[in-house]
This record gives C-alpha cells, structure tokens and sequence, in this order.
C-alpha cells in the first residue's frame, strides 16, 4: 500500500495528525516529515524528497500544503496523490510579510511564547467543545520546536513561490480540504486550488478553523480515506 507522508504546518510536529495516525498506521507507512531545517520552501522540499519513499501520497496543512506543492513541483513522478489542507498557492503578501517582521524581532528577544498566545493562536481555530485542549497542544508543539525553527520558517514562508503553474500542471488524485472557519487561508483559496488542479475534490469541514485534523478528526479522516482511496 502506498506510503502516506504528512507535513505538518508552522510549529507543528507530528502531534498535529495524530488521529491520521491513529486512523491510517495500522493499513499503511504514515510518516510525518519535520520542516525545521532550512530557511527556504525549495530547501524544505529537497529535505522531504531526501527522506521519503522513492513513491509515496503527500499530505500537507498550512505551511505543510506550501512545502507539499513545492515537492510535487520538483518532483511530480514521485507523489502518487496529493493533498492541501488549510493552504495557499500564492506567495506572501506584502502586508503578511509587514506583519511577520515584528513578530520575528520578539521572537529574537525571547517572546516566542507571548506571539504564540497573542497573535498566532486566536486564529487558529473555531469555537468547539475542545477548542482549549488544542490551543494548549499549540503551545506545546511550538515552545518544543523554539525560537530558531520560528524564524527559519518565517524566512521560508515570507520568500515562498507562487505554485498556480505546479497545481495546473498536476496530473493525479488530488484533495483539497479546509475549515469553513478558517481566517488565515479562506475557502475561496480552497476554491481556487481546487479549480487549479484537473479533477480536484474540495471538502470543507463545517464549525472548523485552521486545524481540522485535530478540530474534527472523524471528518477528516473521512475525507482523506476517501482520496487514499480514489
């Protein structure tokens, strides 16, 4: 059965899918590849195609799904299907750049939890039932990885390529997948993705933010299996 790697989003580890894990380790190889080691997409995604199965699907969420795009666009005869999960094709705007900055100086100053409690998290997720337990996982994940992975991929994510040319170009299962309450990648970039890649499912999750892998695992897990499927 074919590999599924996951590549997690900004200060994220494996914890971000471990009900994909859960559900899906017992049929195939799932692995989760770290994006902590370079200062650029291109680097991230040479690192991942280092690393994985010499064919495998690709799953990627936020800063996951922009490294995701960057593999498939180095090396499409090696991802059997792909997935994008809270993501955005284009490069960074000016204004998230203008934002990103001052955040990058307080982390240098030792405020990394400070930005993760007051200007990260709060966008992260719909209001649900668990939606405590998952912003203090956040905070976990992110103080583990620290300040350095914080600004490596900061740099990353500000330098990112614009990928609408990989997704037109893409020829296999594709899924694209959101919360319908996310507030840092919109459905209508969903939408967009979606339309982008020939044949493309898009789902959305209902009363979900930025972290529907976590926020409401069953119905992503439900998506998923349906494109691991397909």
């Amino acid at each position: 059965m074919t590999p599924l790697v996951l590549l997690p989003g900004m200060m994220c580890d494996a914890r971000l899918f471990a009900p994909q894990f859960a559900a899906f380790s017992g049929r195939r190889m799932v692995v989760s590849a770290p994006l902590t080691d370079h200062a650029s997409i291109k680097g991230l995604a040479q690192a991942v195609l280092a690393d994985a199965p010499p064919r495998f699907a690709l799953a990627g969420l936020s800063m996951g799904g922009i490294v995701a795009m960057e593999v498939l666009r180095q090396a499409p005869d090696r991802v059997d299907r792909i997935a994008l999960l809270d993501t955005n094709p284009l490069a960074e705007a000016d204004a998230v750049k203008a934002r990103r900055l001052p955040q990058m100086q307080k982390v240098r100053e030792g405020e990394l939890a400070r930005v993760m409690r007051d200007e990260m998290k709060p966008n992260y997720l719909s209001d649900g039932p668990h939606r405590t337990e998952i912003l203090d996982l956040c905070m976990e994940m992110a103080l583990d990885l620290g300040p350095h992975v914080f600004l490596t991929q900061s740099r990353a994510l500000m330098d990112r390529p614009e990928q609408s040319e990989t997704l037109r170009a893409a020829q296999l299962p594709a899924l694209v997948l959101c919360g319908r309450d996310d507030t840092l990648c919109s459905v209508s970039r969903h939408e967009l993705m979606a339309d982008l890649i020939p044949g493309a499912r898009l789902e959305i999750i209902e009363n979900a933010g930025h972290l529907p892998t976590l926020e409401h695992p069953e119905q992503t897990n439900a998506a998923l299996m349906r494109w691991l499927e397909d």
